[in-house]
């Protein structure tokens, strides 16, 4: 497997994780079931894959959240952790020249420039969780707390 620029920043930071291949079949929604597909390729539980969410707040800030994909992101909790007013997600064609990642392939670790990140809370609950490894059919599975150091995120309540 090639190395994704998220796997050699881990590397960098002497973070032990694995990366996982899988077939990517190209549905990327969520509502359409993407979350608990990746799970069973990868023989995990639906709970521990972790989507990335970016968004841009009122005065245009950028800003990255981690969410269990089978939850949705309560976005009152978001703006509060954000301390911003009003947040909108980015649109997938202003993904790649925002963050260097594509969606269904958008990893919270390795991003063109630092976004202040937000990782739901419930990531504590689990032993390792999966994020995109940086491209569509890969993944990381990795200890929360070294999801937490590698992105320099703030663990807070984001749940519907």
């Amino acid at each position: 497997m090639k190395k994704t620029n998220a796997m050699r920043i881990l590397d960098g930071l002497g973070i032990d994780y694995e990366a996982a291949e899988y077939e990517d079949d190209g549905e990327h929604e969520l509502a359409r079931g993407a979350a608990a597909r990746t799970a069973e390729k990868l023989g995990v539980a639906p709970e521990t894959v972790f989507k990335t969410i970016v968004m841009r707040s009122e005065d245009k800030e950028v800003l990255v959240f981690c969410q269990s994909a089978v939850s949705e992101i309560n976005l009152k909790k978001a703006r509060q952790a954000a301390g911003c007013r009003e947040l909108s997600p980015v649109k997938p064609e202003e993904l790649l020249a925002l963050t260097g990642y594509i969606r269904g392939g958008c990893s919270p670790i390795g991003m063109k420039r630092k976004f202040r990140t937000f990782i739901d809370e419930s990531v504590i609950l689990h032993e390792r969780v999966c994020i995109s490894g940086g491209q569509r059919g890969v993944q990381i599975k990795i200890r929360p707390d070294d999801l937490v150091r590698a992105t320099e995120a703030a663990v807070t309540d984001l749940e519907l």
